[in-house]
């Protein structure tokens, strides 16, 4: 845990009792603070009241002495319309701010040098924030790994030297941190996303930016520069005297670093140099993981990490569970589970992976199903469609070899006979269901794990190695 000494001695208001507000009750109290615990919903004030602390309904108290609201990321501060609580606050001239703050007010005080990587994007943020840890840790760094990946960040252990802290960032989170000084700032990409929390994408893209425009003096600010939103931003980080690294895995660049054939290259004043190879790594398969590769490389690159500590730890890196996790073979057939491929556009990047495809799709579908995947169909063998969206998406696909499976047991059964029998030198059975998985299993992460279990279970089937 991370005492948040800041507040000692004065009174927090806390709203939303899930894991990084309950994180921020105790991490508050641990260091000095009186905390008034709220939420909209009985069973988590009843948790809180359970783990001894005072809860209120702060539509009902004064804020006369309340130094700070912490507000839990998933509650509302502009849009839609701004909570009650965030209006109570601003009537009473009281603060509101995130868990993450909380940590770079600690770290300011504490430790204001230990290193501290902050990463956003629309895409790729998880896979990157992983990859990044994974590469510290393979250099030796004590690495604590937090925010929007899973653990909270004040259930870290405190900044230090030595000790880095690799954080993963929403929107929602970098809207709650207004001191937000990362030393090494990552922006991978901006695309149409949130717009019910943030108004506009352009709101939306402004304040991502400020995650890379908050990186302390002597920091790295890396951006990926594919997208015209981050390309501006990039620009204006120049023209305001940060140091910019630009990546970019479509075209070459005068300056940065870019991905060319499977290889990452670094370019400055005219010299070129290569930094890493990506080929041959599964877990870091197609283009958009090519740029989270670069600008992880990138990250690496300003903390000091040598060439070939970093291509060892590319080399190594497992991936995430349910992001083109690679779950078994047998024999010519590789077993693959996105099943994080929850929209098409997400499913493309799988898609575009792999030439010859068994594909296993479908759940709940989303607007516009997978009318955008067609130029995707030829790489598709045969494809296996299971849940609501089964009849939507056997329309789409027309004349193509498909099959109504229903349930994933079927599919997967189906797709690894299919597979086998082809005699293909790299068939795939991929998992990525461009739907949401609630008509069948509770949340992606179940549907994975059931997929995982069924190739596991099938005769023969090894892990990856």
């Amino acid at each position: 845990m991370i005492p948040v000494t800041s507040f000692a001695g004065k009174t927090v208001a806390v709203f939303g009792l899930g894991g990084s507000g309950l994180a921020s009750c105790h991490a508050l109290k641990a260091g000095g603070a009186e905390v008034i615990a709220a939420d909209d919903n009985a069973e988590n004030v009843a948790k809180a009241a359970q783990a001894g602390f005072i809860t209120a309904d702060l539509r009902n108290v004064s804020w006369a002495n309340f130094a700070a609201l912490v507000l839990a990321p998933g509650v509302p501060l502009t849009h839609p319309v701004p909570h009650w609580s965030v209006l109570k606050a601003r009537e009473a001239g009281v603060e509101v701010i995130g868990d993450i703050e909380l940590f770079c007010r600690e770290r300011r005080r504490h430790a204001p040098n230990a290193p501290f990587v902050a990463i956003t994007g629309t895409n790729g943020k998880s896979t990157t924030t992983a990859l990044i840890a994974h590469l510290t840790k393979v250099a030796g760094y004590d690495t604590q790994m937090g925010g929007n990946i899973g653990t909270a960040i004040l259930s870290l252990e405190p900044p230090r030297m030595g000790r880095v802290h690799v954080v993963e960032m929403s929107s929602y989170q970098i809207d709650l941190t207004p001191s937000l000084d990362p030393s090494v700032g990552i922006l991978l990409n901006v695309s149409e996303d949130h717009i019910d929390r943030h108004g506009t994408l352009a709101h939306y893209a402004a304040v991502k930016e400020r995650l890379v425009a908050g990186v302390q003096a002597g920091g790295t600010s890396i951006v990926g520069v594919d997208d015209g939103f981050c390309r501006d931003i990039a620009d204006r980080l120049d023209r305001g005297g940060k140091n910019v690294v630009r990546i970019s895995v479509r075209n070459p660049l005068a300056s940065g670093i870019h991905v060319e054939h499977g290889t990452i290259v670094r370019t400055s004043g005219g010299a070129r140099s290569e930094v890493a190879k990506l080929g041959g790594i599964g877990s870091l398969r197609g283009q958009h993981n090519a740029q989270n590769a670069a600008c992880a490389a990138a990250a690496a690159l300003a903390m000091g990490i040598s060439l070939d500590v970093l291509q060892n730890g590319l080399r190594s890196f497992p991936g995430l569970a349910h992001r083109m996790e690679q779950v078994g073979r047998r024999g010519n057939v590789l077993f693959v589970n996105d099943s994080k491929g929850t929209n098409a556009d997400a499913t493309a990047h799988a898609l575009s992976s792999f030439a010859d495809i068994f594909w296993i799709a479908g759940g709940k579908p989303k607007a516009g199903g997978i009318t955008s995947l067609t130029g995707y169909f030829p790489r598709i063998r045969k494809a296996y469609l299971i849940g609501e969206a089964a009849q939507e998406f056997s329309g789409t696909l027309g004349t193509g070899a498909h099959e109504i499976s229903q349930t994933l047991d079927v599919a997967v059964e189906h797709a690894a006979r299919d597979a086998e029998a082809s005699g293909l030198a790299d068939a795939v059975v991929l998992l990525s269901p461009a739907c949401a998985s609630f008509d069948q299993y509770r949340n992606f992460e179940i549907r994975g794990t059931k997929f995982r279990e069924l190739v596991q279970a099938l005769p023969g089937v090894k892990p990856v190695v």
